[in-house]
């Protein structure tokens, strides 16, 4: 995503025929790097479904539910409620689809001669004068406009309009809670419970956080919210924590987490330093909405790591 803006701005010199989007299915975007002091993520990488299907979430979460289309039609600001916002094909008979005029514009052939009243006071061949057809209310106009009109066909899609929005909230890995405290001088036992948390979660590492960004005439607010975190807690368990996780207090004992927890079967003196790698990955889901379309983007990889030292209980006998 960090190429994003680059993108959109190449998108910008093709045109487009049609409002619909190709059948390209999207999975997870995931982290294929995570900054190890702040736990931003440096690289996205969008990996696709299969072609024609919806993306699929790889849990019990909601799916990525795609691009959502470019063009799109709203006639609330004119106080025209129906037909309601929605996607509108990008070229039709009549022009092509613009956004910010929320019509088909294509230019008056011939140009009217000059002192017409359509050039608004302007010369032949000072900008042009333009029709506007508006089909969901049959309006059809003519207005000058000193350049032409953008064609919101070649423009971004929704979905990345709403990426702009999510590199812009500094989405990070979770700040790593757990008992027995990571350190060489902290060690748990066999067979003792293990609590893991997220530590003093925040908008930017469990949500909810919401931004809006626009681009080609699209804006977009982009929600984020963890879905879950799961633990890799390096003896081969994967432990889904779909809260945040109790933070653990010595009053606590000897009890098992809530909501967060696991129990090492072995200790951890045959890893390397003697320690097992624990890695957090947090899963993100966010929703957006804005021209007239909602959606779905699941967000992966955003990780943090520790080691913690697992011992056994020596038992002497006399």
């Amino acid at each position: 995503m960090r190429s994003l803006l680059s993108r959109i701005l190449a998108i910008g010199l093709v045109v487009a025929l049609s409002f619909f989007v190709p059948t390209i299915a999207y999975a997870d975007t995931t982290c294929g790097q995570t900054h190890p002091e702040t736990g931003e993520c440096l690289i996205w990488v969008e990996v696709p479904g299969a072609p024609g299907t919806p993306g699929k979430s790889g849990d019990n979460g909601p799916k990525d539910t795609g691009a959502g289309a470019a063009c799109y039609w709203d006639g609330r600001p004119q106080k025209i409620t129906k037909p309601p916002p929605g996607p509108t094909p990008c070229s039709a008979p009549e022009g092509y689809w613009s956004n910010s005029h929320q019509c088909y514009i294509s230019p008056v052939a011939p140009p009217p001669p000059a002192g017409d009243p359509a050039w608004q006071g302007h010369e032949p061949g000072d900008g042009g004068v333009y029709h506007c057809y508006q089909p969901q209310s049959d309006l059809a106009m003519t207005f000058w406009a000193q350049d032409p009109p953008p064609n919101s066909g070649a423009g971004p899609t929704p979905r990345e309009v709403a990426q702009l929005a999510i590199e812009r909230m500094h989405l990070s890995a979770i700040d790593l809670g757990i008992a027995p405290e990571p350190g060489p001088e902290s060690v748990g036992l066999v067979g003792m419970p293990v609590w893991m948390w997220a530590k003093a979660p925040n908008e930017h590492t469990f949500g909810p956080l919401s931004e809006t960004a626009s681009a080609g005439g699209v804006s977009i607010t982009a929600t984020a919210n963890v879905l879950h975190v799961t633990w890799d807690m390096g003896d081969g368990a994967k432990i889904v924590c779909d809260t945040a996780g109790a933070p653990y207090k010595a009053s606590y004992g000897l009890k098992q987490s809530p909501n967060c927890g696991h129990t090492y079967t072995r200790s951890s003196a045959h890893e390397a330093d003697d320690a097992y790698t624990v890695t957090a990955t947090s899963s993100w889901v966010i929703t957006w909405s804005g021209a007239g379309q909602t959606g779905t983007i699941r967000l992966n990889g955003l990780v943090r790591s520790t080691q913690i030292r697992i011992g056994e209980a020596q038992v002497l006998v006399n």
